[in-house]
Formats: C-alpha cells, sequence, structure tokens
C-alpha cells in the first residue's frame, strides 16, 4: 500500500483542534495528532517532522501503548504509515545531530513494535530527507544508516568480546528508504536526475520523490510553481518506465490556493488537476478548519481514488515563462518587504518551529530585510487583499496568459475571492501597476464580505494585531 493521503504538521490551521491543550499544538497533542488523522480521518500515512522542531522520539512506544485497542488491527508500518521528515545537515547546521540521533532511533521503535505484534513490523522504514539538491546527501542518509546504525551490530566492544548485537539485540530494519524532499526550482527541473543517480546502485521495490510546493511557491510565484511541478511530473513518469521502478511522487498541497488550493470542497478538481500525484498531503486548515464530517469525506475520496497519468507537454514554452514570470514575482516581494514583515509579526502561532530555508535560495536576507515563512508570508498578503497569486504575471503576453489560464485559472479564481481594490493603494505605485495590468487578463469575483475584513487590516496598519488577522483567517479557512 503506498498512501494516497499523509497527514503533515503544517502550522496553517486557523481553528484549534479539539485534543489540544493551546491553540499552539507541540508535545503530547502531536502524538493524539498522529492517532487521529489515523483513526477518524483516515489518513494512510502521518509524516513525523524533526525539522526545526523539538519532537517526541518514542512516537512509536506512545501511539502502541495508549492506541493499543487501534493498532492491533489498523498494523503500523503495513496499514498505516509513520514517515520521519529529519534535518538536512548542510542547511541545518544546528539541527546536524538530530539526523543521527532519529536514524537511531529507528530500531528502537522496531524492537517496540515486535513486542506488541509478536513479529516483525517495522512500525518506520522510510525518511524524508528535506532541501535536496543530490544524490550523493541521500546516499549518506542510506549508507549511514545501514553501514553505521545497522551495521554496527556485528562488531565486538573490544577484542575477543561479544558483539553489540548478542547484547543489545538485532538491528532491524536492515535498509531504510530515503524519500527526497526538493524544494528548490533547479533541483525540481532535473529531479528525475537526481532520483536515478541515487537508484543506480540499489534493488528497490519502488522509491517515493517528494515534491514541494509552498516554498517553491514562495521562491518563484504561484504559476511558476505549478508549471515547475508539472514538469517534473512528467519527468518523473519517464524515469518509471526507463528503469522500470515504480516512482511514486508526493506533493506537499497546502489549502490556500498559493501553496496548492487542495481543501475538503476542491478534492475533484485537484485530482483531476494532478493525476500523476500518488501521495496528497492533508495539512492542518485541511484537517482542522472544516467540519469533520466534509474532511473524513474528502480523505476518503482521495484514497479511494487512483493515481493516473501526468499529462503535460509543451515544457519550452512552460520554461519561458517560468523564467519571466519568477524574475517579476521576485522584484515584487522584495518591494513588499517592509509590508509583509509589519503584517507577518502578527500571525498567530500554530506550532513550534524555527527558521527553515527562505526566498531566492537559502537565504532569509534581501537587500537586509529578513522575509518569514511561506505560511506567514500568505497569511499577511490574503489579509491585506493582495492575493501573492497575482504578482508576477505582469510581464505575460496574452497568448501566454491564455497558456497560463489554461492550467491555473481556477486557481487564481479562488485566490481572488480574497483581493481588495483598496490594497493598490498601500503599495508600491510599481507593483500596483503591475496588479492591475495582470488584473485586465482576469475573469474573477471579489468576496464583498472579505473585503470588509481586510478594510479592518488596512485601516489598522500600523496598529495591527492577532485577533483581526485571525477573523481573515477564519473566513478564508485557513491562516496562510
Amino acid at each position: 500500500m503506498i498512501p494516497r493521503t499523509m497527514s503533515t504538521q503544517h502550522p496553517d490551521n486557523v481553528l484549534t483542534p479539539f485534543f489540544a491543550e493551546s491553540p499552539v499544538i507541540k508535545g503530547d497533542d502531536e502524538i493524539k495528532e498522529a492517532f487521529y488523522a489515523f483513526s477518524h480521518l483516515n489518513c494512510q500515512e502521518q509524516m513525523w517532522d524533526y525539522e526545526g522542531k523539538e519532537v517526541d522520539n518514542f512516537v512509536v512506544r506512545k501511539l502502541l501503548s495508549r492506541y493499543g485497542h487501534f493498532f492491533r488491527d489498523v498494523v503500523l508500518g503495513r496499514d498505516v504509515r509513520l514517515t520521519l521528515r529529519v534535518p538536512n545537515p548542510s542547511w541545518e547546521r544546528a539541527e546536524a545531530k538530530v539526523l543521527l540521533e532519529t536514524l537511531e532511533s529507528i530500531p528502537r521503535s522496531f524492537d517496540v513494535a515486535k513486542i506488541f505484534y509478536g513479529e516483525d513490523f517495522a512500525p518506520i522504514f522510510e525518511v524524508i530527507f528535506p532541501m535536496t539538491t543530490s544524490h550523493v546527501e541521500l546516499n549518506r542518509v542510506y549508507y549511514y544508516y545501514k553501514n553505521f546504525v545497522v551495521g554496527k551490530q556485528n562488531k565486538s566492544f573490544f577484542y575477543g568480546d561479544i558483539t553489540i548485537a548478542e547484547w543489545i539485540g538485532e538491528f532491524k530494519p536492515y535498509e531504510i528508504n530515503v524519500i527526497p524532499l526538493i524544494e528548490d526550482l533547479p533541483y525540481i527541473l532535473r529531479c528525475d536526475e537526481i532520483v536515478r543517480s541515487y537508484l543506480s546502485d540499489k534493488f528497490v521495490e519502488y522509491q517515493r520523490v517528494f515534491l514541494a510546493k509552498s516554498d517553491l511557491a514562495m521562491n518563484y510565484g504561484a504559476v511558476a510553481s505549478t508549471l515547475a511541478l508539472k514538469i517534473a511530473l512528467v519527468k518523473l513518469q519517464e524515469l518509471e518506465e526507463e528503469i522500470s521502478t515504480p516512482v511514486y511522487p508526493i506533493v506537499g498541497f497546502g489549502s490556500a490556493p498559493f501553496r496548492g488550493n487542495l481543501r475538503p470542497d476542491n478534492v475533484d478538481y485537484i485530482l483531476k488537476s494532478w493525476r500523476g500525484v500518488q501521495t496528497f498531503t492533508i495539512q492542518s486548515a485541511f484537517k482542522y478548519d472544516y467540519p469533520e464530517r466534509e474532511v473524513v469525506k474528502a480523505i476518503d475520496k482521495i484514497n479511494s481514488s487512483k493515481r493516473g497519468k501526468a499529462e503535460f507537454q509543451d515544457f519550452e514554452r512552460a520554461l519561458e515563462i517560468i523564467k519571466k514570470t519568477s524574475e517579476e514575482y521576485r522584484g515584487c516581494i522584495i518591494s513588499l518587504i517592509p509590508l509583509i514583515n509589519e503584517v507577518a509579526k502578527h500571525t498567530p502561532k500554530r506550532r513550534e518551529r524555527k527558521l527553515h530555508i527562505g526566498l531566492f535560495g537559502y537565504s532569509r536576507e534581501i537587500n537586509g530585510k529578513t522575509l518569514p515563512r511561506a505560511i506567514p508570508l500568505c497569511c499577511a498578503l490574503y489579509s491585506i487583499g493582495l492575493p501573492p497569486d497575482v504578482l508576477g504575471l505582469s510581464c505575460l503576453n496574452e497568448r501566454e496568459m491564455e497558456f497560463v489560464l489554461e492550467l491555473c485559472e481556477r486557481d487564481l479564481k479562488d485566490a481572488l475571492r480574497f483581493f481588495n481594490p483598496r490594497v493598490l493603494e498601500i503599495i508600491p505605485n510599481s507593483v500596483a501597476e503591475k496588479v492591475r495590468k495582470t488584473l485586465d487578463f482576469l475573469d474573477f469575483e471579489i468576496d464583498e464580505n472579505y473585503k470588509v475584513l481586510t478594510d479592518e487590516v488596512i485601516d489598522s496598519l500600523g496598529n495591527l494585531n492577532e485577533e483581526i488577522l485571525t477573523r481573515c483567517a477564519y473566513f478564508r479557512r485557513f491562516l496562510g
């Protein structure tokens, strides 16, 4: 079973789930969340995120001991999956050794599950490696686990003594699958090369590949991110045919149109638009900002659907549009940095997380200014009535815009419900003119009720607070 739905810990929700002790989900609440995702929402997989936050290393023990009645029938590692997202030492030096600690915990979780089930079940056998730029990094994780976590079991403590395995016990599973999480544009566009090189010395049953949407959109714009993902999915499909090994793409969709537009009331559209995706991320806004009945129905629909073929051909035109729109988008964002930061600092926290990679590659410093993460950036721009989806498109001619609308019109219309014309009065003239030019190409309707809320944000600039932004987010049904 290759999961169709992966519950994640992205902090894009407005409402606090019933099991959480506070609006900021952390610690023990994340154990409850994993159980809730499996048992009530029917998610087939839970991402357990070690990247940029403190994490419970005993998640398997706690799940099996607290919810044994459920996991007796639903086997962890067979019927549902727990997949670890580990830090990348190349970019997160302060967290580098957390990678090693996490890999060392996998055999311990195996032992717990073996005691619980009375037979060999690996509850964890895959890890997600973020910010992948090379197959070499993936091999470091794969071979560190194989050679140093498991491999040490046959070594003696000292000459003439017993082996580590004889004293500590056998180390299983013997190998793990490493899932590249590819987040930056140049590497998304050559994801097939990275995966091909990684698999060149391995015999695997299948390979999963995680493609980012949020950071890709934040760094290059919504349209560029969509086109890049369309190209990547076709390339992975062609690689699958070339090497005769199944390749299963995961795409990180959020609820905001800018971050993927995957919502319980939008599942049919997403399944049709992204047929080549195997696993869809079910982020926090999807899980907690809609009635549970709607959430379960939507997840069941995804779970029961079948992955189709990725269909996209015009790479040359798409690459040209990616180049043009990403350059203009970046220019717009640089001009908006002071306003974004002024609003984003009032974004309510929903999870304890540290900084992640930022805009324009792997830096958060732009012209001496620092930008927030994708979710607070989206929260800021949507809350002032400027959906980030429209930034970067005024450089397109009519024919190019027609090409974009064939793929993105629904997402742009959904985003522009949250547009407020008054925002053009508070942003730099250069950006305002570009937005006006873009809007002339588009057919959309503004939600007048939401405009009232963004009017309040605009009127309160310089005197904002968390409550005002929360009201806007509650209406949108996503924080950012």
